[in-house]
């Protein structure tokens, strides 16, 4: 399968298509946008969204993942954990994306501009730059990029509001998130 760096490569891009992620409700798998079809340990689904854990082994950093794809939000929310003497000083991870719900199948096209949280202190934009562009290599459509672009900005608009309290701003949009907790083992192989 063709990588998204390959992609851009051949089309003489400095940056990738937007990245496409597959969650498989039925295989219990999420294809990665390189491809790569990673086992998902757990899928929860809500009437707001779907809750995913997988580990994430060979990644040399990162042990394992807990997300949520919202689709009124445009968001996939994560939760990192990583391995002894990797930890990073981010709560959340936001990917501004727009979801494909499906009764076997989700999908997620990702829109280059991120949102890290860290929990009642601050949320900042991430890849506004790889953003630019990608509107200017016409990777986005306009009607995307505005879209993406507003998802963004409401997002840190809306959690400066509740003073960076995720779980606050989201119960303020009829959404309650439940996580496995504070890691005591990898999350993804706990029920």
């Amino acid at each position: 399968m063709t990588t998204q760096r390959e992609i851009a490569e051949q089309l003489g891009l400095p940056v990738h298509p937007p990245k496409v992620e597959v969650f498989d409700l039925v295989a219990n798998t999420n294809t990665d946008p390189k491809g790569h079809v990673r086992t998902v340990t757990h899928f929860r689904h809500q009437p707001f969204g779907l809750y995913l854990a997988r580990p994430t082994p060979g990644h040399p950093t990162i042990a394992a993942l807990e997300s949520w794809l919202l689709p009124a939000l445009g968001l996939r929310i994560t939760r990192w954990y990583y391995h002894p003497g990797h930890e990073k000083d981010v709560d959340f991870y936001l990917d501004v994306v727009d979801i494909e719900p499906g009764e076997h199948r989700w999908r997620t096209v990702d829109h280059y501009l991120d949102v890290v949280v860290r929990d009642r202190r601050a949320a900042q934009v991430l890849d506004i730059d790889e953003f630019v562009v990608a509107v200017q290599a016409k990777l986005l459509d306009p009607e995307t990029a505005e879209r993406a672009m507003r998802r963004a900005c409401e997002t840190v608009e809306g959690l400066a509001r509740h003073r960076y309290d995720l779980a606050k701003w989201l119960r303020d949009n009829g959404i309650e998130l439940s996580w496995h907790g504070q890691l005591t083992e990898d999350p993804a192989l706990r029920e």
